[in-house]
């Protein structure tokens, strides 16, 4: 795992490949941009809920780029540490040990991206 410093330098990092992935894939990374603002706008959920889920998700799945770019956009739309917290003990209820390894990330990055402001 990554030092908590190189955290938003790896956002950057993967926010640049999904770029270049748009690059070289248009059609489908538009519609997959579609997809993603679709389900994470606000609904009856709010965004912040719609992103801690995604977080969860991603954390289950072990995907690391994932869980900073989700644990951002919460952070944004408003979530808070308690939510992640408890966000995070439900994904480890369901995904065990591993899941306590992501999780541990998906907090380190909420409490980074806190103190820079991200």
């Amino acid at each position: 795992m990554a030092s908590s410093e190189n955290l938003p330098l790896e956002l950057k990092a993967m926010n640049l490949r999904f770029g270049a992935l748009g690059k070289a894939a248009p059609q489908a990374m538009t519609a997959f941009r579609s997809l993603m603002g679709e389900a994470s706008k606000a609904g009856v959920l709010p965004s912040s809920t719609k992103e801690l889920i995604a977080v969860a998700i991603a954390v289950h799945q072990g995907c690391a780029d994932c869980i900073l770019f989700h644990v951002a956009n919460a952070r944004r739309h408003g979530a808070s540490r308690e939510e992640l917290a408890e966000v995070l003990a439900v994904t480890i209820e369901m995904g065990g040990g591993p899941s306590a390894v992501y999780a541990s990330r998906a907090l380190e990055a909420f409490d980074t991206f806190m103190s820079e402001n991200i």
